[in-house]
């Protein structure tokens, strides 16, 4: 192989990604850059640095992404009310587009011939990054080390590190209890004491969210305002993205919402079990919704009803990127400018109850849905459009 030839890696600086990263060194003959996204994840950029100058890497990233992850992936997969099987609201599956293209982005100004990632190869997240790499840079070469290499347990994983001195925190020493990962807009829990669903989800493995038995003895109140769709305030104070979803966390966090407890079918046919907390996200949907509720008409609400599981499916499965879902959001967008105003919410205890909507939109006409007798509505009419689906029956 030809000399000053580059692979980025997407780098956490943890234990597997600091292996991948030696592993590409030996077995390629290219230097390594080693690439992280900042949405919102907890991460120590000290620790990132350190670890990948120990192992030989002269260029390092750290790119900000977290108000972009939020405004053109979160609000737009809020937007069309995006749910997998009934109660997942996809927070690994809309982070993972956003870290492909940039990381391809990354690969093209520094001309390396492929980029490089640490998913498993039971999981959805190698689809993910791949159909990412794909749409951004078909003709840059994709190296999956967990499909390829010949390490395949956590003991061989630990031997390798000690091997080349590569530092092992004192909790990967033994097999882990469980695997998470996170960002700005959730925490996803999986693994070993989850993997058989007869067992309850221990207290401990929750990061963002009080349980609902400890949570605050008094409500909380909150109003989230909305205009063209996309949230912009909380209780009247402007925020952007980023620090709107932070806000929503911590309080949603703070009164026990947001917790999931699901068994999935994973896109490669797999079912696996996870934990998710979704404190923002659950907020941001359930006041969206609401929203939509007295500024749209009933065919487009519907419609948008109608087309949100494959949407969600679509994005579960990592096309983002695809014509389908392209066009999808088109219909998700197509009346967005009409949904303005704002909602309020009260959260108790994990619950989440709407308190009131307010809006200047005419879609809702209290003289039509009032008990009083009035004449903007025809109840003659009524007979007339029973009498016409009655022929419907037959």
């Amino acid at each position: 192989m030809k000399k000053n030839k580059k692979i980025v890696l997407a780098y956490s600086g943890g234990l597997d990604t600091s292996i991948i990263l030696k592993w590409l060194q030996e077995n390629y003959d290219s230097e390594v850059i080693a690439y992280t996204a900042d949405i919102g994840q907890e991460m120590d950029q000290k620790k990132i640095i350190k670890n990948a100058k120990k192992l030989g890497v002269k260029k390092i990233i750290i790119n900000n992404l977290k108000n972009t992850f939020v405004k053109e992936y979160v609000f737009p997969m809020i937007r069309g009310h995006a749910v997998y099987e009934g109660v997942y609201l996809l927070g690994t599956s809309i982070a993972r587009p956003l870290i492909a293209k940039d990381q391809i982005k990354v690969a093209r100004k520094f001309k390396a011939f492929a980029v490089s990632h640490g998913s498993t190869g039971k999981g959805n997240d190698q689809v993910r990054f791949e159909l990412g790499y794909h749409y951004f840079g078909p003709k840059i070469k994709v190296i999956a080390p967990w499909r390829i290499w010949k390490l395949k347990s956590r003991t061989d994983l630990i031997n390798y590190a000690k091997k080349h001195n590569i530092p092992i925190p004192k909790d990967k020493k033994g097999a882990p209890p469980f695997s998470v990962d996170d960002n700005l807009f959730h925490t996803s829990t999986e693994g070993k004491v989850l993997e058989n669903p007869k067992n309850s989800a221990p207290e401990f493995i929750f990061q963002r969210t009080t349980s609902p038995e400890k949570a605050p003895n008094k409500p909380s109140y909150i109003s989230i305002g909305f205009k063209n769709s996309d949230p912009i305030s909380i209780n009247g104070k402007k925020l952007t993205p980023e620090k709107l979803l932070e806000k929503l966390n911590q309080i949603g966090g703070k009164n026990g919402v947001g917790r999931v407890d699901l068994v999935e079918n994973r896109f490669i046919g797999i079912k696996s079990r996870g934990v998710y907390e979704t404190p923002g996200g659950t907020l941001l949907l359930i006041a969206h919704r609401a929203m939509e509720s007295v500024t749209l008409d009933k065919d487009t609400m519907h419609k948008k009803d109608s087309i949100m599981p494959r949407y969600a499916e679509l994005i579960y499965n990592g096309y983002w990127f695809s014509k389908e879902r392209f066009k999808l959001q088109k219909i998700v967008d197509l009346k967005k400018n009409k949904v303005n105003g704002s909602v309020k919410l009260k959260l108790y205890k994990g619950n989440v109850t709407i308190q009131s909507r307010m809006t200047k939109s005419s879609a809702y006409s209290m003289k039509k849905v009032s008990f009083e007798e009035n004449k903007t509505f025809n109840k003659t009419n009524v007979e007339r459009f029973i009498n016409f689906h009655k022929k419907k029956l037959k």
